[in-house]
């Protein structure tokens, strides 16, 4: 598990035992607090702050029966560069 920022975003990469590597926006949909500290058994993410645990290879929650899911970024390993797509980059805003 690795936890990255990319300018104002935070990236969460995954790569669960048997799967693909995944890439999902760093913060838990449930509690929009970031997954920095989350715990990664090769399956499941848990969230340190309520425990909510998320399939890594879905984003799926799996500790509570909603549809809060991880939002996934497309990603694209080129060598030894993980691309990440976190979608379009703001202008920076004009001094005051």
């Amino acid at each position: 598990m690795g936890f990255f920022r990319a300018g104002k975003k935070s990236v969460l990469l995954l790569w669960p035992n048997g799967g693909e590597l995944k890439a999902y926006r760093g913060r838990c949909p449930h509690a929009d607090v970031p997954l920095d500290e989350a715990n990664f058994d090769g399956q499941t993410v848990t969230c340190p702050h309520h425990a909510w645990g998320f399939d890594s290879a879905s984003g799926k929650c799996v500790t509570h029966a909603v549809r809060n899911t991880l939002h996934p970024y497309p990603l694209q390993v080129e060598g030894d560069e993980i691309l990440v797509d976190t979608g379009p980059v703001k202008a920076a805003r004009p001094p005051a």
